[in-house]
């Protein structure tokens, strides 16, 4: 057996340090010299980010450090690098803007994942036709709740009023008080342009309500595409990713791609009731777990105490929160392929 060898220090070997290495650090640059702009579009890992000041939109990448932070169309964002806007220039988004609204949905009632849609609206321009394809009272109820629940404001638009009578499908959301304007294609659309001009307005509708040909009389040179309805109800996608459209009268107007679902998984019914301080006060009387659908669910309901318009108004509530309840995939507008 041979002898055991025994070491010391001596026969440790050291590894020389690497010449002008540095160690590693979680210091982030703060970027102080970013320039604030708007998210204008987004499509396969670039933004166009119309810079502060500026006409044209900038090119970008999301910087590393931002990980994977969702940035949508509409919000505000910190830029670096190369800001010319030349061909082939590429600048990086550094910094997201805390958001003063959003609209957001899920894919459906059950999916737990929030799709942010747009950022910073101020309003919400809800889309609809009275006839061809018929309106949806219930994708309108979603849709005003993902408006208050998301601090916009939001606007019901009537298209096609050449087909049907607007009144009778507007009177179904009197009690809300939310503003109403019709955009049939031979209706004068000062009221429209009144109500967009110096904001920055999210239109969302149906595939085939006209939602395209009213950006495209808003904004003439928008050449956003439009398609025909087909027999049963469903219209070809025309828009296939948002975009912000400058409008000539100032403002922006966000077109968003025709939704098939607008899922609201993130939404219970206090935070709807929340939205409207006289009835966010006379819940604080409900008993435990009311759902605050009244009779007979909810026999000790105290919005039953109220009268007059807030009466109304609590009644129309509910119908938000029945549409919240619905399964009903006609009725949301949930198009089945």
């Amino acid at each position: 057996m041979g002898s055991r060898r025994y070491f010391d220090e001596s026969d440790v070997r050291i590894r020389p340090g690497r010449k002008g290495s540095r160690p590693r650090t979680k210091d982030r640059p703060t970027h102080e010299d970013a320039q604030l702009g708007m998210v204008v579009s987004k499509d396969r890992g670039r933004w166009g980010v119309v810079l502060d000041g500026e006409i044209e939109p900038v090119v970008c990448m999301r910087a590393k450090e931002l990980g994977r932070t969702n940035i949508v169309v509409g919000d505000r964002v910190g830029v670096v690098g190369d800001t010319t806007g030349r061909a082939g220039s590429l600048a990086r988004i550094v910094r997201l803007e805390e958001r003063t609204s959003v609209l957001r949905r899920t894919a459906d009632d059950t999916d737990p994942y929030e799709r942010i849609v747009v950022g910073n609206a101020d309003q919400l321009l809800i889309v609809t036709a009275v006839a061809d394809p018929p309106p949806r009272a219930g994708f309108v109820e979603r849709a005003l709740v993902a408006a208050y629940v998301g601090h916009l404001k939001p606007v019901l638009c009537l298209t096609k009023s050449d087909l049907a009578d607007p009144a009778t499908f507007a009177a179904e959301f009197a009690d809300l008080d939310i503003p109403v304007v019709i955009a049939g294609v031979n209706d004068n659309l000062d009221e429209v342009q009144g109500i967009v001009a110096d904001n920055v307005t999210a239109l969302i509708g149906h595939s085939g309500v006209g939602k395209s040909t009213l950006v495209n009389r808003l904004v003439p040179d928008a050449d956003r595409a439009t398609g025909a309805v087909s027999g049963v109800g469903k219209g070809r996608h025309t828009s296939t990713q948002s975009v912000a459209l400058r409008l000539p009268q100032g403002g922006w107007i966000i077109d968003t791609p025709g939704i098939r679902s607008f899922g609201l998984a993130h939404v219970d019914a206090d935070t709807v009731v929340g939205v409207f301080e006289d009835l966010a006060e006379t819940v604080e009387h409900c008993p435990r777990g009311c759902s605050h659908m009244g009779p007979p669910a909810d026999p000790e309901c105290a919005l039953d105490s109220l009268t007059g318009a807030s009466l109304r108004r609590a009644q129309a509530v509910r119908k938000l929160l029945e549409a919240l309840r619905s399964n009903d995939d006609w009725e949301l507008g949930i198009e089945k392929d």
